[in-house]
């Protein structure tokens, strides 16, 4: 039985839609990373599956006893939120707050779970520091615990990368990726990453003019509609732009030497033409 299943959902605001036609299912244990342009509608989807936006129509079925105060969320942070005056420790159990907004104190059993969640993440030695004060990257492993905190069983990441370096980015990555293989914690989030989702995923949910669900190999090999060539794979962009910057280099090479030996006018006609 799948975790979730959306069926049919048209999502939008103000009566105006954004995406139409969404229908796919997320099994226990998957690991889903959800692709699209800005404004494709990729974080109202997330939202959506929260409970946080209706859906213009359509359903969203929560299977096999999942309730919506058992996923943890780690949304897009904001500047305000980044110099948030609280200890690593207060911040990561107040994820417990979610399943009981009225509960006053933490218990011995959900302190021990977050020394524990805190030590998986490598940030035990930081849970008595300010927030404030860390790196983007420790930044972000904290508010993950604080999401494991509310469900070790389904994670929504909202561009859990976003502003890191190219360091950070690699370690929260393999971070999410040994929650999901080892721990079995259902992995959904929302990328602008190709690579890695090709990388990391075990499925790819592409929106753009429809919602299309794939594996990454069949969006590798485009095999899947509405998919544009360009947003297909980043390491091809990457690559094409190193080729045309290798001829332009060969090029320019060239035209020095050449304009030695050719006349004024064919430097002219050159110059002319080679935009």
């Amino acid at each position: 039985m799948a975790l979730i299943s959306c069926n049919n959902l048209i999502l939008g605001y103000e009566g105006k839609a954004i995406v139409e036609g969404a229908t796919f299912d997320v099994k226990e244990g998957d690991y889903l990373c959800i692709l699209g342009e800005n404004g494709s509608g990729k974080t109202t989807l997330m939202k959506t599956i929260l409970g946080l936006i209706k859906p213009m129509s359509g359903e969203i079925v929560m299977g096999d006893n999942l309730k919506k105060n058992e996923i943890g969320y780690l949304p897009q942070q904001t500047p305000v939120q980044k110099d948030f005056p609280a200890s690593v420790k207060e911040i990561v159990t107040s994820g417990m707050i979610g399943k009981n907004k009225f509960k006053m104190f933490y218990t011995g059993e959900e302190k021990r779970k977050a020394d524990k969640i805190m030590f998986r993440l490598g940030i035990d030695d930081l849970k008595n520091k300010s927030y404030r004060d860390l790196s983007g990257g420790q930044q972000q492993r904290v508010l993950l615990a604080r999401a494991l905190c509310a469900s070790s069983r389904l994670l929504l990441l909202d561009e859990p990368v976003t502003g890191l370096d190219p360091v950070a980015t690699e370690e929260m990555y393999k971070i999410i990726e040994k929650l999901n293989r080892k721990d079995k914690v259902t992995i959904i989030m929302i990328s602008h990453d190709v690579d890695s989702a090709l990388k990391y995923a075990k499925h790819i949910l592409y929106i753009e003019d429809k919602v299309s669900l794939c594996t990454p190999e069949k969006f590798e090999r485009n095999d899947i509609s509405g998919v544009k060539e360009s947003d297909k794979s980043n390491k091809s962009n990457k690559s094409d732009k190193s080729n045309k910057s290798n001829k332009s280099n060969k090029s320019n090479k060239s035209d020095k030497s050449n304009r030695n030996n050719e006349s004024i006018e064919s430097n002219k006609s050159r110059i002319g033409g080679g935009e």
